[in-house]
């Protein structure tokens, strides 16, 4: 455990800005040692003041709509009016090895090398929607550090994005042109969650059709309820590689900012974002709690063999796992 003294500096180092202090105060944030996390919360517990500040993005979208291009383009284009940018980039991890590419600072270069900018990657370690667990003391990390904007990528792998919609302000969802299908299935959750979607990769050849599918997106999001009463959600044109729409998108993000604190909407958001995030550390901890307990893990595989065979009805099973974790005399049998 590190000393209080240097605790002290690495609180001195993230309200300096320093990108060093503000790496190693994330990695305290993710670590998987109980005593790290705990001088992690320590450390973002004093910093908890200086947090709010910033205007906070969720950007998701389909494998290949070219995420970490619009990102680049639209952080590089906010670093030059002199903002403060941090990126959040969740890698996918692999659900053999748990391992993950952690290549965003390679996609982004031009962005990581802009002193004004820190891109963070953080492995996904396979959780719903690919927000990594700790994603939003994270972000709060980068608020008190002084960065002006947040932008979280997700893995955006059709999974539900509920997660981190529940962290941010303004919620992003790219798609590619012809979007077709994409408007039933899996998809219709990702729109349902957007306050705007961007009809990315709209140049070239790919224009017109681009144009049609904004028109599609613009009629769907027109049937859909929207999350804020204030803000209707919107349909736009973009395109990272020739520089097109990128400014749109950031005036759509300052309009959205502009309805939710004249409707006082911004503080609930944030207060709503509080909680959510605790009731999912809770159901974390309740998670690892139950797998760590005794009498559960010395009867979890037998039951679940019982009900593979017939012997149990799922029911059964649950209720026998779930009478060891909260009855004390079962838990001593099963020891």
């Amino acid at each position: 455990m590190r000393p209080p003294d240097d605790l002290d500096q690495l609180f001195e180092g993230v309200r300096a800005c320093d990108r060093v202090s503000l790496g190693r105060a994330i990695t305290l944030i993710e670590s998987g040692r109980d005593d790290r996390r705990e001088l992690g919360q320590e450390l973002l517990a004093r910093l908890l003041p200086r947090t709010g500040g910033a205007i906070r993005v969720g950007i998701t979208g389909v494998p290949g709509v070219g995420k970490s291009t619009f990102i680049e383009a639209l952080g590089t284009r906010l670093c030059a009016v002199g903002k403060r940018v941090a990126v959040l980039a969740v890698d996918p991890s692999s659900s053999l090895s748990g391992g993950s590419i952690l290549g965003d600072k390679s996609r982004m270069e031009r962005l990581a090398l802009d002193p004004l900018a820190f891109v963070r990657p953080s492995p996904s370690a396979n959780h719903l929607g690919g927000v990594a667990t700790r994603t939003h003391e994270t972000l709060l990390l980068c608020e008190a550090a002084g960065h002006d904007v947040v932008l979280v990528e997700t893995v955006g792998v059709g999974q539900s994005e509920t997660r981190v919609s529940e962290m941010v302000d303004f919620f992003l969802v790219l798609m590619l042109p012809g979007g077709g299908d994409e408007l039933q299935g899996i998809k219709k959750g990702l729109v349902e969650l957007a306050d705007a979607i961007l009809v990315h990769k709209a140049d070239g050849a790919a224009l017109e059709q681009a144009r049609a599918t904004a028109g599609e997106y613009g009629a769907a999001l027109g049937y859909l309820r929207p999350k804020n009463g204030s803000w209707k959600p919107r349909a736009l044109l973009g395109s990272s590689l020739d520089g097109t729409g990128i400014e749109e998108v950031w005036e759509t993000v300052l309009e959205h900012r502009e309805v939710l604190e004249r409707a006082g909407g911004l503080a609930a958001l944030r207060q709503e974002q509080r909680l959510a995030w605790m009731d999912r550390l809770i159901q974390e901890g309740l998670q690892r709690l139950f797998a760590a307990h005794v009498g559960v893990s010395n009867s979890l595989e037998e039951t679940r063999g019982k009900v593979k065979a017939g012997i149990l009805t799922p029911a059964q099973g649950a209720s026998a796992i779930l009478g060891l974790y909260t009855d004390p005399a079962q838990e001593r049998e099963a020891r």
